[in-house]
């Protein structure tokens, strides 16, 4: 039995205008991202979208689109790679 759920994982917000700069964006990005990374993800499985509206406001997505099948190497009953 396997715990692996391939769902995926997204971090997002939305921030009004006169909420951030280029600068706190570009972090903040940066911080959704390095999180991401953290729970496990290889950086060509993370999508970044950042949407910024005519208004001024902003939208970002950071998401992990997991593989369906997750590797097997070093499970149990699996074959680690050599």
């Amino acid at each position: 039995m396997s715990l692996y759920q391939p769902e995926p994982v997204e971090i997002s917000t939305r921030m009004r205008p006169g909420e951030w700069t280029e600068s706190s964006l570009e972090e903040l990005v940066t911080t959704y991202r390095a999180k991401i990374l953290a729970m496990g993800a290889a950086v060509s499985e993370v999508m970044t979208d950042v949407e910024r509206n005519d208004d001024g406001s902003v939208k970002v997505v950071v998401s992990w689109a997991k593989p369906a099948v997750a590797d097997n190497a070093g499970a149990v009953g699996g074959t680690p790679a050599a």
